[in-house]
C-alpha cells in the first residue's frame, strides 16, 4: 500500500505544477505558455466569426524572461498552460558578468543572468525580487 500512495502522491503532484486555460479565459495580465516559453498576456480580443462560427482569440503578449513582444490568434477552444510564478525576495552578493544572490527564505546562493538596466541600479547588499518560472529564475526588480 504504501507505494501505491507514493505513486499517486507523485502523480497528482506532477500535475499540480501547470493549470490549463482556454483561450478565451487568458484576460491580461494572466501568464501563459506559447511556444515553451512563458508570457504575460497584455491584451486579449475575443470575436465570433458568424452564426455558427467558432469564437477566435487574437492575444497579445510580452515574454516573461526574454521580453519579446508576440501576437497569436487562435481558435476560442485552444487550451493554454499557465506557469507556476514564484516571486521571491534575495539580497545581492555580487555584481559582475552574472549576478550572485541569496534567497532570504531558504539562504540558498544562486547566479543567474540580468537586465543591463535593472543590473545598473544593483549593489551589493541591495534587495532584489526574483520569480522562479518553473525553475526558470530572473531578476525582475530592486526592491
Amino acid at each position: 500500500m504504501g507505494i501505491v500512495k507514493l505513486f499517486k502522491d507523485i502523480f497528482v503532484f506532477s500535475f499540480m505544477v501547470l493549470k490549463i486555460i482556454s483561450a478565451t479565459e487568458a484576460k491580461s495580465g494572466t501568464n501563459i505558455i506559447i511556444d515553451g516559453e512563458p508570457y504575460t498576456v497584455k491584451k486579449s480580443d475575443v470575436s465570433k466569426t458568424g452564426k455558427h462560427g467558432a469564437s477566435k482569440c487574437r492575444i497579445e503578449a510580452i515574454g516573461i524572461i526574454s521580453e519579446q513582444k508576440k501576437i497569436v490568434a487562435v481558435p476560442g477552444h485552444e487550451r493554454f498552460e499557465v506557469p507556476m510564478v514564484d516571486k521571491r525576495k534575495g539580497q545581492v552578493l555580487s555584481v559582475g558578468e552574472k549576478i550572485s544572490i541569496m534567497d532570504l527564505e531558504s539562504f540558498e546562493t544562486i547566479e543567474m543572468d540580468c537586465s543591463e538596466d535593472i543590473k545598473s541600479q544593483l549593489e551589493v547588499n541591495s534587495t532584489v525580487e526574483y520569480w522562479d518560472i518553473e525553475g526558470r529564475k530572473v531578476i525582475k526588480r530592486k526592491v
